[in-house]
């Protein structure tokens, strides 16, 4: 019909706190043609529609899959989501608390690191299977023990990195993350956090605002991969 216009396909990210937004990986999509929608998942969140969705992503969390009492309730609507995903075909994007979430709710297990990541690190990654290598933003404490059948990806001396499980790719670290929103986590208390391990917030932040161009073209290839993965 002339003058119409063809529907865009479909991204929804779920998040866990008002200072998160999927940010490098939202644009990459975009470019790609997505709509990208945010949802917050909250104790009161009855479900999450996937009508019409082509990629779920789960954004991270400062609590830990596995502690429920810290969490809330909602924590099974989430696994209900990406089990529903998973159903559909629906692509789903893990990252950190992400990647733990889809770990958990398609048989794997989440368990307490050895250590925490937190700043930037080195991964060698994997490029053939999409995921670049280079330093990605890491900030959480625990690790994946990936479901049988799960392809890992990329791993270091701390954890899995990145794994593919079907359509879906589940990574530990942050390729969301810039400069913008990490003052943003810092304002929400994560200076406290960096503060307690020794770190300087200040001097974080000036290094997250330097790799936010180049961690932006990594994103743009990590999100190239995912979908390619995705259609497989």
């Amino acid at each position: 019909m002339p003058g119409a216009t063809a529907a865009r396909r479909r991204a929804l990210f779920l998040k866990h706190h008002e200072e998160d937004d999927p940010g490098f990986v939202a644009a990459a999509l975009a470019r790609r043609g997505f709509a990208v929608e945010v949802l917050r998942v909250e104790d009161g969140t009855p479900s999450v529609s996937l009508e019409g969705v082509e990629v779920l992503g789960i954004l991270g969390s400062k609590w830990s899959v596995y502690d429920e009492a810290a969490v809330g309730d909602w924590i099974h609507v989430e696994f209900d989501a990406i089990r529903e995903a998973d159903r559909r075909g629906v692509a789903v994007l893990g990252i950190c608390f992400g990647a733990q979430a889809l770990c958990a709710a398609l048989g794997g297990t989440v368990e307490p690191a050895d250590r925490m990541e937190l700043g930037w690190v080195d991964l060698e990654g994997a490029p053939d299977e999409g995921i670049p290598a280079g330093p990605w933003f890491q900030f959480h404490t625990d690790r994946c023990v990936v479901p049988e059948g799960a392809a890992v990806l990329a791993r270091n001396d701390v954890c899995v990195q990145a794994f593919r499980i079907g359509p879906h790719l589940g990574v530990q670290f942050h390729p969301e993350i810039d400069a913008a929103q990490f003052a943003r986590w810092l304002s929400a208390g994560a200076d406290e956090e960096l503060a307690a391990a020794g770190l300087s917030a200040e001097e974080l932040l000036e290094e997250t605002a330097r790799h936010d161009a180049d961690a932006a073209e990594r994103v743009d290839r990590l999100v190239d991969g995912f979908l390619e993965g995705a259609a497989r």
